[in-house]
């Protein structure tokens, strides 16, 4: 379900340490400036030092000499923000891939669970029971396919049918309804972003993060299937700007903080 304008997830430590470490190039800070830089987020010094320790055991983060950098998931996750972000097509001349779920042999319930994340991940949609199908218009996709299933290209319907048929696969209204909604949202904000406002930080945060979550969760579908007015490239090149402000607002605050 989308959420609405007005309803977003609350900061977390992990959250605001794991977004100053993706805007840090290379990704990699002193535990010492990343407890200052999260105190702009409101966060204390045991909150953010708690937060380290957790994200090290969880193999989120290195750490070596009071040093904490990327590792491990966030760096994957990174990579597949990016796609979300700058989306790769080989064109779409029509055919889907089709993925089909072997169902027998009484696989374990957690083990189906994770299949079922991982086809969702690769933005695939269910459409009938163990089938799963999107346009095969992305470069590179065969090479991240789950080997659980049998794979297939196939046209599944012609004409006019295939935009009907995305549409009932996945809720193309409510994603540009919910675009609009943070395109105008970034309008509003951006101007204290590109005045270096330190203030403006948090809330920013929690809008570009919205919109980094939206962007992940959109299909990437051919241009023939979407509606003229499609918001997509619109809210990317809309997000390019916006982030540029921030990470230019967060290093100048970061430069002025000790290392």
């Amino acid at each position: 379900m989308m959420q609405d304008g007005n309803t977003e997830r609350p900061l977390t430590a992990r959250s605001v340490l794991a977004s100053i470490l993706l805007g840090t190039r290379p990704p990699e800070l002193s535990g010492q400036r990343l407890v200052r830089a999260g105190e702009l987020f409101g966060l204390s010094e045991g909150t953010t030092r708690v937060a380290l320790s957790r994200m090290v055991a969880a193999g989120e983060l290195s750490t070596a000499g009071g040093r904490y950098r990327l590792a491990g998931p966030l760096l994957a996750r990174q990579r597949s923000q990016e796609e979300s972000r700058r989306p790769v097509s080989d064109g779409w001349g029509g055919a889907w891939t089709v993925g089909v779920v072997d169902q027998r042999g009484g696989r374990p319930q957690a083990e189906r669970v994770e299949l079922r994340r991982a086809l969702a991940g690769l933005r695939l949609a269910e459409w009938r029971e163990g089938v799963w199908v999107r346009p095969d218009n992305l470069a590179g996709a065969a090479a991240a396919r789950p080997g659980a299933s049998t794979w297939l290209q196939a046209r599944l319907v012609d004409g006019d049918e295939a935009p009907r048929l995305a549409a009932r696969l996945w809720d193309l209204a409510g994603w540009a309804r919910r675009a609009n909604v943070l395109r105008e949202r970034m309008a509003a904000s951006i101007g204290d972003l590109e005045a270096g406002r330190p203030e403006a930080l948090a809330a920013c945060f929690v809008t570009a993060a919205a919109v980094v979550r939206h962007l992940h969760a959109d299909a990437l579908l051919p241009a023939a299937l979407l509606a003229p007015d499609w918001p997509g490239d619109g809210l990317r090149t809309d997000y390019d700007r916006y982030e540029a402000a921030y990470q230019a607002s967060l290093r100048s605050v970061l430069r002025g903080l000790a290392r």
